[in-house]
């Protein structure tokens, strides 16, 4: 099994983090938000940080991210 959500957000750049989830902490994080972070780290040229297919899998199927809201 790959990362956890929480171990791959902590090798990402916080400040993007922040920017992307600004005004919705309470919640759990939304697949778009990670989405964003993914965009930016392939602009940045730092596509190793991005999660794997299957680490996304995961974190939706276990409840660690939610992959839409109602």
């Amino acid at each position: 099994m790959g990362r956890s959500y929480d171990d791959w957000l902590k090798t990402q750049d916080q400040a993007i983090v922040a920017k992307v989830r600004a005004g919705d902490e309470a919640n759990k994080p939304l697949l778009n938000q990670i989405n964003w972070i993914w965009v930016k780290n392939l602009m940045d040229k730092k596509a190793e940080l991005n999660p794997s297919a299957a680490e996304l899998l995961d974190w939706v199927t276990s409840g660690q991210i939610d992959a839409m809201r109602k």
